[in-house]
């Protein structure tokens, strides 16, 4: 069973930095398109940022121009870089790695924006 792991989340000031990175336990083949996502308290959890297969990305539009998703498939990494973060990015990051077989998640990382 392929396992997914979060890590660098934490806690930052309003308008720093942070770079999430999701590692797969073991290759996945046949990826269709990978994300991230978050979910604040209380909130439904939303799409941030996707990248297909063929690295085309999509971004909400909250996180356009703030955010980057990358991917290393030789790797089994993925990364989001998240600039000029705001309170309202507090939230879970959850990656997400679609394949024609299966549909994969991390357990979550915690991101808080606050002074």
């Amino acid at each position: 069973q392929v396992q997914l792991v979060e890590s660098g989340g934490g806690l930052v000031q309003p308008g720093g930095s942070l770079r999430l990175s999701c590692t797969a336990s073991r290759m996945i083949f046949n990826i269709i398109d990978m994300g991230w996502y978050r979910q604040a308290p209380g909130k439904q959890r939303e799409l941030v940022a996707s990248i297909t297969s063929g690295d085309s990305t999509t971004y909400t539009d909250s996180a356009k121009g703030r955010f980057t998703i990358s991917r290393d498939s030789a790797k089994n990494t993925m990364h989001l870089q998240m600039n000029s973060l705001k309170p309202e990015d507090t939230a879970v990051y959850y990656c997400n790695v679609h394949s024609i077989l299966s549909t994969y998640w991390g357990q979550g990382t915690q991101v808080t924006v606050s002074s």
